[in-house]
């Protein structure tokens, strides 16, 4: 047999048993639970559409388990059934009361939808509703007219369910004792989904304010709800290239029809707007536990698992808070079983770990009073040794901050450079942006966040600076700072920071090989983020470059665990675009919603590393 006719029945089996453990698990649905559907009524009058799922085992109560959702809770009609509940097949075979709602102006609920909702803050009455009181009220609802229940709630979602989950700590309701906020939405102006440190994140907005973002007027099932907008053009690099700006793209597609689009325009710098929406200011005198989790790998809110967790971890000593992070890509945890993501193995089905060693425990032990449940407070996978470890804190308290120097010709290390005068130029030019990944995608893929970055390493403006093989593992684990020292022509530009494990010449194929890959060489992404350089100095006040002026650009980026294993390098890569996944910066300073295509100029760049003007990357390396 062929290895292409091999991978092709495996493909079948595969296909077979995941239709067959859907059709099994909605019979078991049906056979194990009662479903109803209620609108449940909130202080204020509105009406949230909720399906309940009931288990018909009467003979112990149980506690609900609440997941509300913008995205649906289809299908609608009380013979009508879910395939699945709760977040994997053991849960549903647990026995909790599963509660689905439709928030506040999304499908079959009442009331105006508003993207991330600010907190209620020293209004009284009524009408002083948030998502918070939203939940209290469901909560409430629920105990008090939903029979066979034993008092006790928890809550948990993935994303925007995460942020859900989230809004539930402030003011919570006392029948409510265990929260999950997953890969949550948390703060969409300094690094989850839309914005990254003031930078838009194009694709993802215009995807996903293009269905998401349109009005409804009255309440609508999925069927008569927006469909996705038909691209002329499949590659995303050549589409949004050829738009030619964000004003562009905003009067042929959506002129004034998109709310949050129109937000966008209006609100570019870190403003009131922006300021009200962040929940982590309101994460004080947090009673229930919380189980935060996240992906690493996670394309979309790795921001926010991080900010939430220290959120609550800094205004609530004392709290019972943990934090579970893995190699995973957006909701991988119960998406996937996590043995591997994109080009690399992680020798374990860390997903599996995931969901019978935390989860599941979580949640019998807070609502069912079941079971044990000691975790660590940072329960954390490390890529490259791939291996679960737990920490007493977050970032861990065993490591020390190291500097990583760049240096000249294209060197890494941790000694500072002796020379006074060093430094790489080079010219970028926005209409011929660094792309994001290489090859041709319709749509952001998420295993970017993992990929071999040859691709880039190849462009002249891309500076690439690499240790020499290592002579020792080395595990970064927590922060990871960027410190730039730098000069442009221009008045503006953004700056791209990759951290990349370089694996030896020598290292094996995968065996077998159907995507032909050479992991010799291979450059693993393990983290990169990008800045937006006018707000070097505050988010709120950008402020132009002075052409030719040495200048410091300092930002973090998102947490890391990961070794670089014994024989591997480590590299940096900078760049000033990151396209189309980040919008394009005109390199001058300007409203950049506002740009023309003409207003895209190309900018000599230098980095300096020398004694006086040192560009260096700070890592928490672990002890």
């Amino acid at each position: 047999m062929t290895l292409t006719r091999i991978f092709s029945v495996l493909f079948c089996l595969f296909v077979s048993s995941s239709l067959f453990a859907q059709q099994t698990d909605s019979a078991y649905v049906r056979e194990n639970y009662t479903k109803i559907e209620r609108q449940i009524p909130m202080r204020d009058g509105v009406k949230l559409f909720t399906s309940i799922y009931i288990p018909k085992n009467q003979t112990k109560k149980y506690p609900f388990l609440l997941n509300r959702t913008p995205y649906t809770v289809q299908p609608y009609g009380e013979d009508k059934y879910k395939t699945g509940l709760g977040n994997f097949p053991a849960m549903m075979r647990e026995g909790f009361i599963f509660v689905y709602q439709d928030v506040r102006g999304k499908w079959m609920s009442e009331g105006i939808f508003e993207d991330i909702r600010p907190q209620v803050v020293g209004k009284k009455g009524k009408t002083a509703i948030d998502e918070s009181t939203d939940t209290y009220d469901t909560i409430d609802w629920l105990v008090k007219n939903i029979k066979n229940n034993n008092g006790k709630a928890g809550i948990y979602g993935i994303s925007y369910p995460g942020f859900y989950s989230t809004t539930a700590l402030p003011n919570a309701h006392p029948a409510l004792k265990a929260v999950s906020p997953q890969a949550p939405v948390t703060d969409w102006y300094m690094g989850d989904d839309f914005h990254h440190r003031g930078t838009l994140f194009l694709m993802d907005a215009f995807n996903f304010m293009s269905t998401f973002g349109v009005p409804r007027p009255k309440p609508i099932t999925p069927d008569k709800g927006p469909k996705g907008l038909q691209l002329p053009i499949q590659d995303n690099y050549r589409f949004f290239l050829e738009a030619g700006s964000l004003k562009n793209l905003k009067d042929k597609y959506f002129v004034d029809s998109i709310k949050f689009w129109n937000d966008l325009f209006k609100h570019p710098n870190l403003d009131t707007f922006w300021k009200s929406r962040l929940i982590t200011p309101h994460l004080t005198q947090v009673k229930p536990a919380v189980m935060v989790v996240g992906g690493f790998f996670d394309a979309e809110d790795a921001y926010g698992t991080f900010d939430t967790y220290k959120a609550i971890e800094k205004q609530n000593p004392g709290a019972k808070n943990i934090l579970v992070a893995g190699p995973w890509f957006h909701g991988g945890w119960v998406r996937s079983d996590g043995s591997y993501f994109g080009d690399i193995p992680f020798g374990k089905t860390t997903s599996i770990d995931y969901q019978q060693q935390y989860e599941l425990p979580f949640f019998k032990y807070y609502l069912k009073g079941e079971g044990e449940f000691n975790p660590a407070e940072a329960n954390i996978f490390v890529t490259g040794s791939n291996e679960w470890k737990k920490f007493d804190t977050w970032p861990p308290k065993e490591t020390e901050m190291r500097n990583l120097y760049l240096q000249p010709n294209g060197k890494l290390g941790f000694e500072k450079v002796g020379r006074t005068d060093s430094w790489d130029e080079y010219v970028s030019d926005p209409n011929s942006p660094v792309p994001y990944q290489d090859g041709v995608q319709a749509r952001r893929t998420r295993e970017y966040m993992i990929d071999d970055q040859r691709f880039a390493a190849r462009r002249p403006d891309v500076k690439t600076y690499q240790t020499d093989a290592l002579t020792e593992d080395i595990t970064i684990a927590g922060s990871v700072l960027a410190n730039l020292v730098v000069s442009t022509t221009g008045t503006d530009a953004d700056y791209v920071v990759k951290l990349i494990d370089v694996y030896p010449e020598d290292a094996p194929n995968p065996t077998p090989n159907p995507k032909n890959l050479i992991m010799g060489g291979y450059q693993m992404l393990v983290r990169a983020e990008i800045m937006r350089g006018k707000y070097r100095n505050s988010f709120e006040k950008p402020e132009p470059f002075v052409p030719g002026a040495i200048t410091k650009v300092n930002y973090p980026l998102p947490d890391v665990a990961h070794t670089f294993k014994k024989g591997h390098k480590i590299m940096i890569q900078i760049q000033n675009s990151w396209f189309p996944l980040a919008d394009r910066n005109p390199q001058k300073f300007m409203n950049i919603y506002q740009a023309e295509p003409q207003d895209f100029q190309k900018a000599t760049h230098k980095i300096y590393h020398d004694t006086f003007n040192s560009s260096y990357i700070t890592v928490s390396v672990l002890k």
